[in-house]
């Protein structure tokens, strides 16, 4: 079955093009131009389709700055939407198509973001636009092949979905036709334009092209680039320049931070846990530290980075649980918080960035077994997922969520949760901030508690102190950046962080 718009907008016919063996018949162009001259003239001002009392009904009224982005969308072929975590990015652009759909200026559009998120864009997109259907695209290639014929307003997929059907496939169902929108989720995504992920989103052509993202810029200018390279069509390379990122940026891209659009949203307060190894755990991690940093040294000119690295994640690891003596200085802090706060009938989300037993979401959920924890990562499908949502957003008996910071960090809302817990540090504080804004958002009554946990003496001190500098000095030149340790760190200063210098300074006259 062929995939058939619900209903022929002026976009069809936009991008139908002329057979170059036949001209065009001149009846059916003089048709086509009073159409769109009635269309213009008898539609009313596209501000009542979303305005409060206007002509399309919302499930609840939205807010100034939403119907501002609305607008920016439906009027703008190409745009960044840039607003702060919680400002409700989703909504916004559902809207947007709702309002492009009703005035027949599209007849389908494309949403591509994380897979987990797909389900959450299709319940959102049945809330704030209920007479849009929408399609999720999953599961296994035969499966795929028949949901992307299926007739729909809106095709939601997975960024791998996206990448192999739009790459690996000589047919590629995405590419038979353009779409009248091209949403990009979680825009950042694609922010290195050697990926196949990349490649694919620009390949696909479509007559709007919209990202969505919080955080443009993580690390480097250069991440954004590639996000403005699929706003301009996806078509070849561009090399640019910081004047020229910075001029397009003031063209395409809308941001707005939520202590300037949402003055009534409870404050949130972030508070850094300094604590004391406990005894046997000093003692694991001063052996683990010392042993390391004998063998890298023994490594002499093969030394490399990831070695480095590979010793900096086994020391954060012992700073959360020394798995043989199973001491924790963050685990005994934290079980006395919650104790603490569920007795005065808070709920709270954990965040780490390991996922196993010993150090990360597993030993947070096995701790708290007695509140019901709830475990949230990368291992489960998008089903258990949004599953594991709604029964900690549903269920007051289930007090604690212990999250991944990558699985969790984004796209979730989670208002129900007033308290927030780092209990390793994510070297990038754009994504921290990602996973606060899961509960300090749009709906949150409460002010939010943030605690970022930092072990004294340690290698996550180290950092931290190296960080501050660089955040300091990024904050004073670029908006909102973050970064990243692996890639913001010199290998000077990640090597120096163990009285190490690099295999080239070593070499260096003098050394």
């Amino acid at each position: 079955m062929p995939d058939t718009p619900l209903h022929a907008g002026s976009s069809d016919r936009q991008f139908r093009q002329t057979s170059p063996h036949h001209e065009p018949d001149p009846e059916v162009s003089a048709e086509r131009t009073l159409l769109r001259r009635l269309r213009t003239v008898l539609q009313p001002p596209s501000r009542l389709l979303w305005e409060p009392g206007g002509i399309l009904d919302w499930r609840a009224p939205l807010l100034p700055y939403q119907q501002v982005g609305l607008a920016a969308l439906v009027h703008r072929q190409e745009l960044l939407l840039a607003d702060d975590m919680g400002l409700g990015k989703t909504i916004q652009a559902i809207g947007a198509l709702r309002v492009l759909f009703a005035q027949g200026a599209i007849d389908r559009a494309l949403i591509a973001c994380p897979a987990a998120l797909t389900r959450q864009w299709a319940r959102e997109i049945r809330l704030w636009a209920p007479e849009l259907q929408a399609t999720v695209v999953a599961g296994p290639p035969q499966d795929r092949a028949a949901l992307w014929r299926m007739p729909a307003h809106i095709k939601l997929v997975g960024y791998e979905t996206l990448r192999a059907d739009t790459l690996e496939l000589r047919d590629s169902p995405v590419l038979r036709r353009p779409w009248g929108v091209i949403l990009l989720d979680e825009a950042s995504r694609i922010k290195n334009r050697e990926t196949g992920l990349a490649r694919a989103c620009k390949k696909v052509q479509g007559g709007r092209r919209w990202a969505l993202t919080g955080t443009p810029l993580e690390n480097r200018l250069e991440d954004v680039q590639s996000i403005l390279e699929f706003l301009d069509g996806g078509g070849r390379r561009r090399d640019w320049g910081r004047p020229a990122v910075l001029e397009r940026l003031r063209e395409v891209q809308l941001r707005r931070r939520k202590a300037e659009v949402l003055p009534e949203l409870p404050p949130r307060r972030v508070i850094e846990l300094d604590l004391e190894l406990n005894p046997r755990q000093r003692a694991a991690y001063d052996e683990a530290e010392q042993t390391g940093v004998v063998r890298l040294r023994a490594k002499g000119q093969e030394l490399r980075v990831t070695h480095v690295l590979e010793l900096i994640t086994r020391l954060k690891q012992l700073c959360n649980r020394d798995p043989v003596s199973g001491e924790s200085a963050k685990m005994d802090d934290l079980c006395a918080r919650i104790d603490t706060l569920v007795a005065q009938g808070h709920r709270a989300l954990v965040f780490s960035q390991f996922t196993d037993r010993d150090f990360g979401t597993g030993v947070i959920s096995d701790a708290l077994r007695r509140f019901q924890a709830l475990e949230y990562t990368g291992a489960l499908s998008p089903r258990q997922r949004s599953g594991i949502v709604d029964l900690f957003t549903r269920d007051e008996r289930h007090k604690v969520l212990a999250l991944s910071l990558r699985a969790g960090g984004v796209g979730l809302n989670l208002q129900s949760a007033s308290y927030v817990f780092h209990l390793d540090r994510w070297w990038n504080p754009a994504i921290e901030e990602q996973a606060d804004s899961r509960a300090h958002r749009m709906g949150q009554p409460l002010p939010v508690h943030v605690f970022r946990y930092i072990c004294i003496d340690t290698i996550e001190e180290r950092i931290d102190a190296i960080l501050q500098t660089k955040r300091q000095l990024f904050r004073e030149v670029v908006d909102d950046v973050s970064l990243d340790l692996a890639q913001m760190l010199t290998e000077e200063e990640l090597f120096g962080l163990f009285g190490l210098v690099p295999g080239r300074a070593r070499n260096r006259p003098g050394s």
